[in-house]
């Protein structure tokens, strides 16, 4: 991801997630997603998660189920001064 680009997540009634600025999908199952959105590592946490749509060009998410929590992790920004 390029400096200065927005990130912007979007949770519809708990059960639509949308997100932008997503470099790549981790891992997944029905219960986790895993995420590095921004250089930051995110956790989506819930029941019956689905991943609907994922471009890692435009790093457009969207993602469907019950979310019941959302973690923000350490950077994944590698390097010495990052």
């Amino acid at each position: 991801m390029q400096e200065g680009t927005n990130c912007l997540l979007t949770l519809e009634n708990r059960e639509k997630l949308t997100l932008t600025g997503v470099e790549s999908v981790d891992a997944f199952s029905d219960r986790s997603i895993r995420l590095t959105v921004c250089g930051e590592k995110l956790t989506i946490e819930g029941e019956k998660l689905k991943i609907l749509a994922f471009s890692e060009g435009s790093g457009n998410f969207t993602a469907s189920g019950e979310v019941n929590s959302l973690r923000w992790g350490k950077s994944a920004k590698k390097g010495l001064f990052a």
